[in-house]
């Protein structure tokens, strides 16, 4: 499985978290990292219909899981899933989005 992500997205940061402390193996594309990756995480955005319903809500897509057969997915438990990992369990998520007066961050 490829994951794309960037660690200034709390998702990925609790994806990367997880994968760290369970030790599943899965490739990590730090979208942030290099121009080559964020072109490469593009060209799929740009052109995929999954990605359709996240343009739309003006999201990034992110993190996104890439099945070996091309399936996708934003789902983490739908990825684990194709790991034969359990879903993930309250306890294991590292970071929780603060929620205020305005609503979660």
């Amino acid at each position: 499985m490829k994951v794309y992500g960037t660690p200034i997205c709390i998702d990925c940061r609790n994806y990367k978290a997880l994968q760290q402390s369970r030790g599943f193996a899965a490739e990590y594309v730090d979208i942030t990292e290099s121009t080559a990756n964020l072109k490469e995480f593009l060209a799929l955005r740009d052109h995929d219909p999954v990605f359709a319903p996240v343009r739309e809500r003006g999201g990034i897509g992110v993190p996104l899981f890439v099945r070996e057969d091309g399936e996708k997915t934003f789902d983490l438990n739908t990825a684990l899933s194709w790991l034969g990992q359990p879903p993930v369990r309250e306890e294991e998520i590292a970071e929780h989005r603060s929620c205020g007066i305005n609503g979660c961050q």
